[in-house]
């Protein structure tokens, strides 16, 4: 889902990632680091396997690491990238052939073995990999779903020769071929496993990857990762010697870093620095198209948020437009959709009447359905949410006559670390950004009932179908047709509140140029140079 997943910070103004650290809050304000490297703001990564990782931060890592299959355009249309071609006579059974000259950072030659096992891998649930769900499309899936599966390899994958392997799926599905830009379809070296199918502890502290860059090092965590250009790399080679991924805890800290120079690249300003950014930074605050949604999500598993009016009235109780305005500075937008604006099929009231503000009828509603006294938005303290939190925390007290108050985890991984749990965390924040151009991609992972990205245990029978058929229509208008049907079920259901759209708000250093962020909050990094 190259669009990029779970969003871990705010997408204020910005792009991609979270916190980074100087002066005490993690990673080391550049002291004692490379010259030579670049350094890029980050949050502490959820994982870095490519089968385990769904969120932005994991995945500013691993774009470096490794190359995928397919890259895109300008109009978001797939490109043969580390894929020689990706051919389909009926958009079921895909042949893939791989370019010839890849070689993982050990030395090891990339074959369509290192594919197949990658992706059995991901799909065996017994691994418990966060990315199972974007397997479950190639036939043989089920077998090994469960606690005891009846297979361990997908019957869908199938090797031709050593750079050409052939996949099937359960049903005809016309995106899989930008699907497969996504982290969960990068291969892995034999090296990374201890035996066939079983993954060495070692890996994720320092994968190897059979992209532009290599690691340097390990995982140094909560503080820094650090990769160098890897010369053997066949693509288009990095313009800069090495990259810095700084890890920080406070969106301030990693500002004040940035305005020093100190950092090279923050893709997300803090939400009290937005009136001054342009100000602070001159030619160095930018502005790119992204496709992040910001959502309020309940557990609808929790009693007090199960009664969908419950969630409708919370929804009315919010005033989109003055948060955008009075927080973001309208570098964001109001959001009345579950997807995108950029996506084929976006509809400007996807969301129905309940993401419209109303609080008379909310406050109505609300005491109606029997809603909670006290709501609780658990949010992520790494990614610059409080203002925008505190301000719907006073919203809701003002409009539903409740108790409300926002509580911070330290990192984006310890909140889904709880929400997977079912830990009590009341209504959480959460941030999508696309895997691929598609509505099915922001559909299916986050509100299909086995969706890799549906925390908060949601479940209808006809929107899982209607998703499916959508993704198995032969035209794009048909599916397109589906996709709006099915998102019609949850401007009714309201599983999650869509909250804002977002943009890329970032910045730079004056030490590097070409620096850019796109629709996935991610860093270009071979296009970022040293301006010097």
């Amino acid at each position: 889902m190259r669009v990029r997943r779970l969003a871990a910070w705010t997408a204020l103004p910005l792009a991609v990632t979270l916190g980074l650290a100087a002066c005490g809050s993690g990673g080391d304000g550049g002291s004692g680091s490379d010259s030579k490297a670049v350094s890029i703001w980050i949050g502490e990564p959820k994982h870095l396997v490519p089968t385990n990782t769904t969120e932005t931060n994991g995945d500013q890592v691993l774009q470096g690491l490794f190359s995928p299959l397919v890259t895109f355009d300008a109009q978001s249309k797939p490109v043969m990238n580390a894929a020689e071609s990706i051919t389909s006579p009926d958009n079921k059974v895909w042949t893939i052939k791989l370019k010839d000259g890849y070689t993982f950072h050990n030395g090891e030659k990339v074959t369509s073995d290192n594919y197949i096992n990658a992706w059995n891998y991901g799909a065996y649930a017994p691994n418990g990999q966060d990315a199972n769900y974007f397997f479950e499309k190639i036939a043989g899936y089920a077998d090994l779903q469960g606690d005891a599966p009846k297979a361990k390899t997908l019957s869908g994958l199938k090797k031709v020769d050593d750079l050409t392997f052939q996949v099937t799926l359960t049903d005809p599905f016309i995106d899989f071929r930008s699907m497969l830009n996504y982290d969960a379809f990068f291969p892995m070296p034999e090296a990374a496993f201890s035996a066939p199918g079983v993954l060495k502890d070692s890996y994720e502290a320092a994968p190897i990857g059979q992209g532009p860059f290599k690691m340097k090092g390990t995982w140094q965590h909560d503080s820094k990762i650090e990769v160098e250009r890897y010369d053997a790399f066949p693509g288009e080679k990095p313009k800069v010697q090495a990259v810095e991924f700084r890890i920080y805890q406070q969106l301030s800290a990693a500002y004040a870093d940035l305005q020093a120079d100190n950092l090279d690249v923050l893709t997300t300003i803090p939400a009290e620095n937005l009136s001054t950014a342009q100000a602070d930074l001159g030619d160095r605050y930018q502005t790119s198209p992204m496709s992040g949604i910001q959502y309020l999500a309940f557990p609808t598993f929790d009693k007090d948020y199960a009664n969908p009016d419950v969630r409708k009235a919370i929804s009315m109780a919010i005033n989109r437009d003055e948060i955008t305005k009075s927080i973001f500075k309208d570098t964001q937008q109001p959001a009345h959709s579950f997807v995108s604006p950029i996506l084929p099929g976006f509809r400007e009231n996807g969301g129905g009447a309940a993401t419209e503000y109303n609080p008379t009828e909310a406050k109505k509603l609300y005491e109606a359905a029997g809603g909670p006294k006290k709501i609780t938005i658990s949010y992520n303290g790494d990614g610059g949410h409080k203002d925008w939190v505190d301000a719907t925390v006073n919203q809701l007290k003002a409009n539903l006559g409740v108790d409300a108050v926002g509580v911070a985890e330290p990192k984006f991984a310890d909140l889904l670390t709880k929400v997977e749990k079912k830990q009590p965390v009341g209504t959480f924040r959460m941030g999508w950004i696309m895997d691929y151009p598609s509505m099915e991609d922001y559909l299916g992972p986050l509100f299909s009932t086995n969706g890799s990205s549906n925390y908060y245990g949601y479940s209808n029978p006809e929107f899982d179908k209607l998703v499916k058929v959508g993704a198995a229509a032969p035209t794009e208008d048909e599916a397109i047709k589906k996709f709006q049907q099915a998102e019609d079920i949850l401007a009714k259901d309201m599983p999650v509140i869509p909250l804002r759209y977002q943009e890329n708000v970032f910045g730079h250093s004056s030490k590097v140029k070409n620096v850019e962020v796109d629709a996935y909050q991610r860093v270009n990094l071979t296009k970022i140079e040293l301006a010097d």
